[in-house]
């Protein structure tokens, strides 16, 4: 029988949670693992040890460990692409040698980290300052996707430790996002990141245009240049733009837009929080690398972090998960992780160009607690599907004049994860609730830096397991690219330049024809 079958065997008859724990008294410890101060319960699920040796059968079929261990030595396992993936050498910049292709990044690593942290100690100190005087007391950072939604997530979850410039991001191409950013700033104090690795980024390059434009109002057009730094790769592209090679922080195609938070995309960051609390970061992040890299899979917190997605949605058909955060300031942590795993694993084709036997990645959703008990928790807790839950919460906050707001947040969590599994037999019917619904929990002493690196981290490895599991490539993203292509082609269409819109489909032409306020019929 392969582990597939297995698996598949053992969820056949899945038995009630609360019988699991009835007959094994000591099942949330023998269900649950400790690293680096964090701890992650995995009790209340349906996994018998039986199904969790089995899934621990399927890793090592599917050659997880040296598929890991590949990744960590810089071969090329973005295959589509060519690509080796190490966003993890960001954080590790004083490791050994590494390799890419015969070249050792650990240097341009080391040289770009110490370049972003000078950079950063200047503006926070005011000896880098805007050529009409004074400081810059805001940055505005202009990116989109994984150049703009991982600085922001952090930004918002290390918020305690901001003692540097005001930071703004702005990524949708809607005007409104620029304007509304741009209102609240004043552009004479104010420093702008364009964070496009090619410098071609369609939404990131207007933007950055328009900002340009705005400044060159307020401060003049000899001025302007001073106000702006680039996180790009294309030094020509950046200096044509007005930004000095001294400015421009780039970083390797080894490093994907998602994973790029721990070099200079998370400049912005830095300027915030400071180069000591960013490099604790790094090093929360790397502890996580170590444990991901040397615990065996029933103490690997990112490899049950997998294996319990893979066993919820391929193996019991849960179609979606949510991630719920008891915690306000990791808010936009949801929206950070469905770039993170619906861009990695939405596929449908695998390594070998065949559709995946076993499906890709599911839908992944969520928002903080306990705002999300007043929205959404109705259906998980009632409705026809089951949505395995994964709730965070800290041992401790940071506002201790406000421990019993804590102590009530906690209490809520703890009782959202009892009520899934306990449910409630008794009542009427639409009072009953029928219970036996899966949820894990990942506990952190306090949100640092550091525990901030450990959780983002163990999410990025989540990925590459049910990537690997899965046999899929979690690095490349086709699928991004269909609609920018075509977006292209459409420009002109909309601007309205003549005969741009013969090619379109007539749904597009209607549609294009009712936007412009030509409510005549569609030719």
């Amino acid at each position: 029988m392969t582990p597939w079958e297995s698996l598949a065997a053992e969820a056949a008859h899945p038995p009630r949670m609360s019988d699991l724990f009835a007959t094994d008294p000591g099942r949330a410890g023998a269900f649950s693992v400790e690293a680096d101060g964090l701890r992650f319960d995995y009790s209340r699920t349906a996994l018998t040890t039986a199904a969790r040796d089995a899934l621990f059968a399927l890793a090592d079929a599917a050659g997880l460990g040296p598929r890991r261990d590949a990744m960590f030595g810089g071969a090329p396992i973005n295959e589509s692409e060519g690509r080796a993936v190490l966003h993890m050498a960001l954080r590790d910049p004083d490791g050994g040698r590494l390799a890419v292709a015969g070249r050792d990044v650990r240097p341009e690593i080391r040289d770009t980290l110490a370049r972003m942290a000078g950079f950063a100690r200047g503006v926070r100190s005011g000896a880098i300052a805007p050529p009409g005087g004074g400081r810059f007391a805001h940055v505005v950072h202009i990116g989109i996707g994984g150049s703009a939604l991982g600085p922001e997530m952090a930004l918002r979850a290390l918020t305690p430790h901001a003692d540097g410039p005001d930071v703004h991001v702005v990524s949708n191409i809607d005007g409104a996002h620029l304007t509304d950013v741009l209102a609240r700033v004043d552009l004479r104090a104010t420093l702008i990141l364009i964070a496009s690795k090619t410098f071609t980024t369609l939404e990131t390059m207007t933007n950055a245009e328009s900002a340009r434009t705005a400044l060159a109002a307020a401060v003049g057009e000899r001025q302007a240049a001073g106000h702006f730094a680039a996180i790009s790769s294309a030094v020509e592209k950046a200096a044509a733009f007005g930004i000095p090679a001294e400015r421009v922080f780039g970083f390797g195609d080894y490093v994907g837009g998602r994973y790029s938070l721990w070099g200079p995309i998370g400049l912005s960051l830095m300027l915030a929080v400071g180069p000591e609390r960013f490099r604790e970061m790094l090093d929360g992040a790397r502890a996580m690398d170590r444990h991901f890299c040397t615990a065996p899979w029933a103490a690997n917190i990112p490899a049950l972090l997998g294996l319990i997605g893979l066993w919820h949605h391929q193996i019991c058909g849960f179609p979606t998960r949510a991630v719920l955060p008891y915690e306000q300031r990791l808010a936009l942590l949801p929206a950070h992780l469905q770039q993170l795993e619906m861009e990695s694993n939405g596929k449908s084709v695998g390594l070998d160009g065949a559709p995946l036997p076993h499906g890709g990645g599911p839908v992944v959703w969520g928002a903080a607690g306990t705002d999300c008990q007043h929205a959404f928790m109705q259906l998980v807790h009632q409705g026809s599907q089951v949505v395995p839950c994964e709730f965070l919460v800290g041992r401790a906050g940071h506002e201790a004049a406000l421990a019993h707001h804590h102590r009530l947040l906690v209490a809520n969590c703890l009782a959202q994860a009892a009520a899934l599994m306990h449910g409630r037999a008794d009542g009427p019917p639409h009072r009953r609730f029928a219970g036996n619904r899966p949820s894990t929990m990942l506990m952190y002493p306090r949100l640092t830096p550091f525990v901030l690196g450990q959780i983002v981290a163990a999410y990025e490895h989540r990925v590459f397991v049910e990537g690997v599991l899965l046999g899929l490539n979690s690095f490349d993203q086709w699928g991004v690219e269909l609609g920018k292509e075509m977006a292209g082609t459409l420009g002109p269409a909309v601007a309205g330049e003549a005969g741009a819109d013969a090619e379109l489909d007539p749904a597009a032409r209607a549609a294009l024809a009712w936007l412009r306020g030509d409510h005549g019929p569609a030719s």
